[in-house]
């Protein structure tokens, strides 16, 4: 997979691609993560890529030719599955999504600033907004890197237990069970006999139903 990173930010980018899984995905080379400055397709010595938006109104929006250039350049070098909008008024993440963009083969993500991007960007260049909820950031850098992070970590060979992505809250549509680890009592405190017992059909369902149950009491929405 590779994934182009729009942003008038890319030093804020960096870092979260610079450890622990996301690091370790590059370094294998099942994902190529690549940052482009947006002020380097400014069509003037200032650099700027945001103006005043027509009609009057408080904030800068994003101009659609460094964006174009931008897109242009990077769509004549080979083809994009998808090219995302981070934009608080777009779909909200969740983890059908990050499963379906896991398929895909090169995305690019554009990160909006300021009040947004000019609307004909998003008419005529995007193919999918994505929200991280509802709320709004200073730009879409952060939500970019959630959602990199949701979808790399999807990626064959990415973690070093295969099925530990497939028993995450969220993909069955129910949150995941209670975990324990050692001691086995810590102040009084205990760990489940079931968990201890060796039995692992009845385990499996303890953890089903302990599983319903969070959902039942924290998310019922997802059982809709």
């Amino acid at each position: 997979m590779r994934i182009d990173i729009i942003t008038v930010l890319p030093e804020l980018m960096k870092s979260p691609f610079e450890a622990s899984i996301l690091k370790r995905a590059q370094e294998k080379g099942l994902v190529e993560v690549h940052f482009h400055n947006l002020r380097d397709y400014s069509t003037n010595k200032y650099k700027q890529v945001d103006d005043y938006q027509f009609g009057g109104g408080a904030g800068m929006v994003l101009m659609i030719e460094p964006i174009d250039k931008c897109i242009s350049k990077l769509k004549a070098e080979r083809d994009y599955d998808e090219v995302i909008y981070m934009t608080p008024d777009g779909e909200t993440l969740n983890q059908k999504i990050a499963n379906q963009l896991s398929l895909k083969g090169n995305i690019i993500i554009l990160c909006g600033h300021y009040k947004g991007v000019d609307q004909r960007v998003r008419d005529t260049m995007i193919t999918r907004e994505i929200s991280i909820g509802d709320y709004v950031l200073s730009g879409g850098e952060l939500g970019a890197a959630v959602l990199c992070d949701s979808v790399i970590r999807l990626l064959p060979g990415v973690l070093n237990d295969e099925t530990s992505a497939l028993t995450d809250t969220f993909q069955d549509n129910l949150l995941a069970p209670p975990v324990y680890t050692r001691p086995r009592d810590y102040k009084g405190h205990t760990v489940p006999e079931i968990l201890l017992s060796g039995d692992f059909p009845k385990i499996e369902q303890w953890r089903e139903d302990r599983a319903m149950e969070r959902t039942e009491q924290l998310r019922p929405d997802l059982l809709k």
